[in-house]
């Protein structure tokens, strides 16, 4: 994983690449702050059912071109650390895609595997948001069961794992089987979009049960409030339930 970040741009939107023509992250330069990438909007979908606080920690494993830390830190109070291993991803991120020099916001170049396992990673993150890709982007790059129990064991009480798979890829089946196991099965999964990315939420906690109503009306206030899409999400979370009246995770 010796992978070399490179850059192009086009209409006013910066992509990150790792030495091939696939597309790493994005950044709208006019509003850095901005998830350009539909799967990146998709990964904040956790915020259906979280809202975060100052108090609450969000992980991120995978810096890519920092959309997600530069909309988290943006759009909730919460403190963000995030998993980078290649100490020039960060570096171009800070150059290029004007990554926020906050107290809110560590990055740990640190193998997303060992940073789960971490003592003070344990039990801590309201939301961790899984991004792991190399120069080729087809397949994530940890998924093992223990990757997978690891981010189990790093979310809080009551937390949310949102992952970004290929749907079409080989590797989607295994990733899905080993999420299910260290998740007891609490899994949902959005529509895929994209070119071909495909976002699984995974649950830890009670089990909640939520009515569509009260769903529906939690997407109209992270729309208001986020400017995201998330009624398309819930929709989409409810046909895939099937003619059910709640949703239990």
């Amino acid at each position: 994983m010796d992978d070399e970040p490179t850059l192009s741009e086009l209409g006013g939107i910066r992509y990150l690449h790792f030495g091939t023509e696939w597309v790493q992250g994005a950044m709208r330069t006019s509003k850095p702050a901005q998830l350009i990438l539909s799967y990146t909007q998709q990964m904040m979908a956790w915020l259906l059912f979280l809202e975060p606080s100052k108090n609450d920690a969000i992980g991120i494993l995978g810096l890519g071109a920092g959309s997600l830390l530069r909309y988290t830190l943006k759009h909730t109070p919460a403190s963000v650390e995030t998993a980078e291993w290649n100490p020039q991803v960060t570096a171009i991120c800070r150059a290029y895609f004007r990554l926020p020099e906050t107290k809110r916001s560590v990055i740990d170049h640190c193998d997303a595997a060992l940073w789960v396992e971490k003592r003070h990673n344990l039990g801590r993150y309201m939301a961790l948001m899984v991004d792991l890709y190399d120069a080729q982007a087809q397949g994530p790059v940890r998924d093992s069961p223990e990757f997978y129990q690891g981010c189990y064991k790093a979310l809080a009480e009551v937390g949310i794992m949102t992952v970004n798979l290929f749907g079409n890829h080989a590797s989607f089946a295994s990733n899905l089987e080993n999420i299910h196991k260290a998740f007891q099965g609490r899994v949902l999964e959005l529509p895929e979009i994209d070119a071909g990315n495909k976002v699984v939420l995974a649950f830890k906690g009670p089990v909640l049960d939520i009515s569509t109503m009260r769903l529906l009306e939690r997407a109209d206030e992270v729309e208001a409030a986020y400017g995201l899409p998330a009624r398309r999400w819930a929709k989409a979370l409810l046909s895939g339930q099937g003619p059910v009246s709640e949703i239990a995770i």
